[in-house]
C-alpha cells in the first residue's frame, strides 16, 4: 500500500510541476497526473483489504485507539488507514514439565511446592486453552499485542494457582486419593481467573506428581501390603468356600446312606440276591451255585 501509494503522489507532483521542473516533461503532465491517480487509487483499494488467515481474528487500531469491530477468517473490506493486528484463536497449550523434549516448545520448568504435611511436591502439569474472539480487543487493549497475554496472564496465574491449592493437601493425597479433587480444584480457581481475563480454559491434565525418594518408597511398601492383604483375603474366601463344599458333600453321603440303611430289609435283600443269580444263571459259562447255610443249602447248576 505505502509504495503504491508513495509512487502516485510522486507521479502527481511531476505532473503538475512538469513545467517548471523541465519544460520538456510538460507535454507528459496528464499523463503524469493519471498514472498518478491511479497509483493512489490502487493503494488505497489494497490497504481497504485484509485477508484473515483461518483460526486467527483481526483487531484494528486506528490513531492508537482500540476499534470493537473484529475480523473475522477470510476476506474483510476496512479502513485503509487502520492497522490490523492478528490474534491467534486456536487451542493452545502451556505445559509445566521437566522433560527435556517439551523444553523447547512454550513451556516451563515443573513446579515445585511444599505441601501441608512440610514437604516438597514436584507437579507436572499443562493447561490447555484458547482466546474468546469476542474479547481480543479487550485483551490488545488491556494486555498489549501479540502473545503478551501468555506471559501477563496464562504463565503467573497457572503457576500461582497450582501452588494456592497443592499446600492444602498432605504429599500422600496428592500422590494418591485425592489427586482428582486437586486438580477439579485447580480448573475451577484458573478458569474464573481466565474468564475475567478473555481467555478459556478448556482443560487442566495433571501429568505427574513426585514426592520425596523416602516417602515415595514408604507409599509403595503400604501398597504392597495392601496388595498382600487382598491376596491373603482371597486365599481364605477360596479355602472357607471349599470347606463349606466339602461340608455341603458330606452330609448328601451322610443323608444317602440313612435313606438306603432305612429302605433296606431282609425281604427286599432275598429278592435282590434272587433277581441276581437268575442273572448269574442265565450267563453262558458252566457253573455250580450254592444258596444258603449248610442247613438250608440248595444248589444251582447251570451249562453253556
Amino acid at each position: 500500500m505505502s509504495s503504491l501509494l508513495f509512487l502516485g503522489i510522486v507521479l502527481l507532483f511531476i505532473g503538475f510541476t512538469a513545467r517548471t521542473l523541465s519544460p520538456s516533461l510538460f507535454r507528459f503532465s496528464n499523463l503524469f497526473k493519471t498514472g498518478g491517480v491511479i497509483a493512489i487509487v490502487l493503494g488505497l483499494l489494497t490497504a481497504s483489504i485484509r485477508i484473515v488467515e483461518p483460526g486467527k481474528v483481526g483487531v484494528q487500531v486506528l490513531f492508537g485507539q482500540v476499534q470493537k469491530t473484529i475480523l473475522s477468517s477470510g476476506l474483510n473490506i476496512i479502513n485503509p488507514l487502520v492497522k490490523v493486528e492478528l490474534f491467534d484463536i486456536t487451542t493452545q497449550t502451556y505445559t509445566m514439565s521437566g522433560t527435556e523434549t517439551e523444553l523447547s516448545q512454550l513451556s516451563d520448568a515443573p513446579i515445585r511446592v511444599l505441601s501441608a504435611d512440610g514437604l516438597e511436591v514436584t507437579i507436572d502439569m499443562t493447561v490447555v486453552y484458547r482466546i474468546n474472539p469476542s474479547r481480543t480487543p479487550d485483551i490488545r487493549r488491556e494486555l498489549g499485542p501479540g502473545l503478551s497475554y501468555i506471559d501477563k496472564i496464562v504463565r503467573p496465574t497457572a503457576r500461582t494457582r497450582i501452588r494456592d491449592n497443592a499446600v492444602i493437601y498432605n504429599a500422600v493425597d496428592l500422590y494418591s486419593k485425592k489427586r482428582d479433587e486437586f486438580q477439579t480444584n485447580i480448573f475451577e480457581s484458573i478458569n474464573a481467573d481466565f474468564e475475567k481475563r478473555g481467555i478459556i480454559l478448556e482443560n487442566l491434565l495433571v501429568r505427574n506428581i513426585s514426592l520425596p525418594a523416602s516417602v515415595k518408597a514408604a507409599i509403595e511398601a503400604k501398597i504392597n501390603a495392601e496388595q498382600e492383604a487382598q491376596k491373603m483375603e482371597f486365599v481364605l474366601q477360596k479355602e472357607t468356600q471349599e470347606a463349606e463344599r466339602k461340608r455341603v458333600e458330606a452330609k448328601g453321603i451322610t443323608d444317602y446312606q440313612n435313606i438306603i440303611s432305612q429302605s433296606l430289609n431282609d425281604r427286599l435283600l432275598k429278592y435282590e440276591q434272587i433277581k441276581a443269580l437268575q442273572n448269574l444263571v442265565k450267563s453262558e459259562n458252566s457253573k455250580v451255585i450254592i444258596l444258603g447255610d449248610s442247613k438250608n443249602a440248595s444248589m444251582l447248576i447251570g451249562d453253556k
